[in-house]
């Protein structure tokens, strides 16, 4: 079956939901242990950025998807956006991480985004290895700068991305 990069719709919340949860699973995809701090559909959808959400489907199913979150309410930062990018456990390491990267890089630069960032566990190796295949480069290594919900403490690695296309003037 073909696989199609959609926008995101409330009606995909509970497929969405669920994959979020595969990756709270890997313990090492977010600070997140036991339920995310969004309760509902209209939570995340207050908080996520209209123009930059997508799914991957394949007929019904929802093989992964991906998201921005502004990182600053100031105006001097409205062309940043913090990544999220999640895939069915099933869709891991099949390319579909790449194709949803790539749409989510055109469809932020297509929203006047100019950089991109995100922070990653350097234990998730596959996303670090995906960030860089698309564009992104280290640039710091935060330690010890949020706490699992079991007490330990973890580091993150500081990645961005800055559009050749957007931001230039």
């Amino acid at each position: 079956m073909e696989i199609v990069i959609d926008q995101m719709k409330a009606e995909d919340w509970k497929q969405v939901l669920e994959i979020y949860h595969y990756g709270m699973e890997t313990r090492n995809a977010t600070f997140e242990m036991d339920e995310p701090d969004w309760k509902s559909w209209e939570d995340w959808n207050q908080d996520h950025l209209q123009a930059c959400r997508l799914v991957v489907r394949e007929g019904e199913r929802i093989l992964g998807w991906a998201s921005l979150l502004p990182i600053s309410a100031r105006e001097a930062y409205q062309g940043v956006a913090e990544v999220s990018i999640y895939l069915h456990k099933d869709s891991v390491g099949k390319g579909i991480g790449t194709k949803l990267m790539q749409a989510l890089i055109e469809a932020s630069e297509a929203a006047g985004i100019w950089m991109l960032q995100s922070e990653i566990f350097p234990e998730n190796t596959g996303s670090l290895k995906l960030h860089e295949k698309m564009g992104f480069r280290k640039v710091g290594y935060r330690e010890k700068i949020g706490q699992m919900e079991d007490g330990r403490w973890r580091d993150v690695v500081l990645v961005e991305r800055r559009s050749p296309h957007v931001g230039l003037d």
